[in-house]
């Protein structure tokens, strides 16, 4: 398997990999958002569009900057070894922005609508006589 051969199965299976993520996440992300923007469908639809076109940019980014192999590629087994790194690679950086998103969302849904859940050190202090 060739350099040539390894670069078009490296471009296959991480563009279907970012096109199934992107996908989920945009299916799932509708529903998390509406509840974040307290229901408000169009700000929701919005900025999951938002969300979903910096994902691919990102997803994009990272395929194109990863694309170039050191070295020549003499083997099946070599070829395989890449292009498990590579993909590898991808999957890690996109969990971890995956990660981040939810976390910043989960922050901003908490700021939006307190709950009955208040850190301790939060609340008013009660003093005891």
């Amino acid at each position: 398997m060739g350099i040539a051969l390894t670069y078009a199965a490296y471009l296959l299976i991480s563009a279907g990999l970012a096109v199934a993520v992107g996908t989920a996440l945009s299916r799932s992300g509708r529903v998390f958002l509406t509840s974040v923007f307290s229901g408000d469908q169009n700000l929701a639809q919005a900025v999951n569009r938002l969300l979903v076109v910096a994902f691919y940019l990102l997803s994009f980014g990272f395929i194109t900057l990863t694309l170039r192999a050191t070295g020549e590629i003499s083997g099946l087994r070599q070829a395989v070894g890449v292009l498990s790194v590579k993909i590898g690679e991808e999957l890690l950086v996109l969990g971890g922005l995956h990660l981040l998103n939810m976390l910043f969302f989960t922050r901003f849904r908490r700021r939006q609508r307190p709950g009955p859940y208040q850190p301790a050190g939060t609340g008013p202090r009660q003093v005891l006589h």
